[in-house]
């Protein structure tokens, strides 16, 4: 039997049925010729003989194979075999999106949850900022430019420079709070930060120090 139907899930007598059809196909076995006895194929086939029987029985209700008492098991169309190969060939085409699927739709609920527990993340860092300061977090972008892309909080002491305390780094689309002094700058992130009224300005005039010239 093919290393390909061996791998398959189909029921063992749907495998046996594909690897004859095969064979008739390829004109390993010719219309007109007599096939084992099914004693025979099912000792080839290491199964048992009721196996054989049905997968025989699927290749005659196509019409591929005839069988009768005493004249054995007879191939009757190459072509039949042909058309009855592709049946299962689109089947498992169609098995194969289903699976697809499946994983996609597994995939869409895991970014569900992730955005679901972001949205969570968000609400409870609201409502703890709200007991402890009326402080809006400011919203400032890094330029691509600074120099301070590559860099942790803690290397270039923004909270000397600044006054600022960063509570939140948006990136790609993400937030992390609370980052800790190890965070590192990347290129596109929004800074969120809390500070004195003075702090917007501090914050605006650091990074732009910090571009490239």
């Amino acid at each position: 039997m093919s290393v390909i139907l061996e791998k398959s899930s189909l029921p063992r007598y749907q495998k046996i049925a594909l690897d004859i059809a095969n064979a008739i196909y390829k004109g390993d076995i010719k219309e007109g010729q007599k096939l084992h006895g099914r004693s025979t194929l099912a000792g080839q086939y290491n199964v048992s003989p009721e196996t054989i029987r049905r997968a025989i029985k699927l290749l005659e209700d196509v019409e591929v194979v005839e069988s009768s008492r005493g004249s054995g098991i007879t191939v009757l169309s190459r072509e039949n075999a042909f058309v009855y190969i592709n049946k299962f060939q689109n089947i498992k085409s169609v098995s194969d999106h289903r699976q697809r699927l499946i994983s996609l739709i597994k995939t869409k609920e895991e970014i569900d949850r992730e955005i679901v527990e972001s949205i969570d993340k968000i609400i409870d860092y609201s409502g703890r900022l709200r007991n402890v300061t009326t402080i809006t977090p400011l919203e400032i972008e890094i330029p691509y430019d600074s120099s301070i892309v590559g860099e942790t909080i803690e290397d270039v002491k923004f909270w000397q420079h600044t006054g600022a305390t960063i509570v939140g780094i948006k990136k790609q689309g993400n937030i992390i709070l609370s980052p800790g002094p190890y965070a590192v700058f990347e290129k596109g992130d929004t800074l969120l930060v809390v500070g004195d009224e003075e702090v917007y300005d501090a914050v605006r005039l650091f990074l732009a120090e910090s571009c490239v010239r």
